[in-house]
């Protein structure tokens, strides 16, 4: 089950975020191999965020999935979510970071 957290620094109070919400769930359901009613989004806004020394609007987010993340699972989340913020929030791409965690990938290893 895919869950994206992400976190920005803009005031979301009179802010549409369902367009975000659900292209968000299609992206991640779409690029991960995953049905989009197992995929969580959680949008939180109005943090303390600066990033390059300033405080224009940013984002930073995280995903956790069991499995369905390699290399090109995770450029393809970067370059499409990027875009997603950019679109529905106006949040530059070059002003989004995601971290990308596949909980799966080192179970061998225990």
């Amino acid at each position: 089950m895919p869950c994206l957290y992400i976190s920005t620094n803009l005031n979301l109070d009179e802010v549409d975020t369902d367009p975000l919400f659900s292209q968000a769930t299609k992206a991640v359901a779409s690029i991960i191999g995953r049905p989009e009613h197992f995929v969580m989004v959680i949008l939180k806004g109005s943090l303390a965020i600066r990033f390059n020394g300033n405080k224009e609007p940013a984002a930073y987010a995280e995903i956790v999935s069991m499995g369905g993340i390699n290399r090109e699972v995770k450029r393809r989340l970067i370059a499409t979510l990027g875009t997603i913020l950019e679109n529905t929030l106006s949040i530059p791409t070059t002003r989004f970071v995601l971290k990308v965690y596949d909980i799966n990938a080192n179970r061998s290893k225990l």
